[in-house]
């Protein structure tokens, strides 16, 4: 299949990243800005880097995070991140000029078809991050783009402001509790798109289940939808296999093979 972008891994680097801002959003969700050398200009929508967090020496593991956006001309790299452990936790401590080791960018991003026209970017939490750069990838290409977002309730609707500046529009939006947008899963606002208008391209991440009810809806259309897939990584260099996905070409790596994969080749 043809590519709109070139999604292949780019060269890994690892560098020394100061830390210019970490912002607190919600009680769990968080925003940091880090300045790096040559890891931003490297990044292609839908990688990662993988964090070493200070204080931490104890806990030899790296943390994975998805790019949210990138400014090349102040090599400043973002990530949005949620509290889910001790590691993400101690991160929430750090704050401007502290320093961390990210090794980056790694995994392959978006593959879309060379004659998308429309495409619907559908986001669920903090999964609404990873494709804000193939939002922008899209639009810059003069892909007509969607955007439907989902989260647990109005405050964690953190990327709203971003895609509808954007996009020059408002985004449907669904939280679980009903405080913003469709009292409901997001899953309903994307029948309710693909009732409205017909998509060449579906790109999806968040949580798993919600991904799962989202490909069983585009796929049945027949709709072409590539996934962003949040498993657990251990080395984040494709060796310990610990972030395996079933496809009907075998089992691959998460973070070297994707994170995104072709919908249609995950077993669920």
């Amino acid at each position: 299949m043809e590519r709109l972008g070139d999604s292949k891994m780019t060269c890994v680097l690892e560098r020394k990243a100061q830390i210019k801002t970490n912002k607190h959003l919600t009680d769990h969700l968080y925003v940091m800005e880090l300045i790096v050398e040559d890891i931003p200009s490297l990044v292609l929508p839908g990688q990662f880097v993988h964090v070493q967090i200070p204080g931490m020496e104890g806990h030899i593991l790296r943390r994975p995070f998805s790019v949210y956006h990138t400014k090349q001309s102040e090599n400043k790299l973002t990530i949005l991140y949620q509290i889910v452990g001790f590691g993400t936790q101690k991160m929430t401590t750090l704050g401007a000029g502290d320093t961390v080791d990210v090794m980056g960018p790694i995994g392959h991003g978006w593959t879309i078809p060379a004659t998308c026209q429309s495409a619907l970017l559908v986001g669920g939490g903090v999964g609404a991050a990873p494709l804000y750069m193939h939002a922008q990838e899209l639009y810059k290409a003069d892909v007509s783009v969607d955007v439907v977002l989902g989260a647990q309730t109005e405050a964690a609707l953190v990327c709203k402001d971003r895609y509808e500046a954007l996009l020059g529009q408002s985004v449907p939006c669904s939280t679980d509790d009903g405080t913003y947008g469709y009292h409901g899963f997001c899953t309903d606002l994307v029948s309710k798109s693909l009732d409205k208008r017909s998509y060449d391209y579906v790109a999806c991440c968040g949580p798993e289940p919600m991904i799962k009810a989202v490909c069983a809806i585009t796929l049945d259309r027949g709709i072409p939808t590539f996934v962003s897939l949040e498993k657990r990584m251990a080395c984040g260099i494709g060796a310990c296999l610990s972030c395996v996905v079933e496809t009907t070409n075998g089992l691959k790596r998460s973070c070297v093979d994707g994170p995104v994969f072709n919908a249609s080749e995950v077993i669920w």
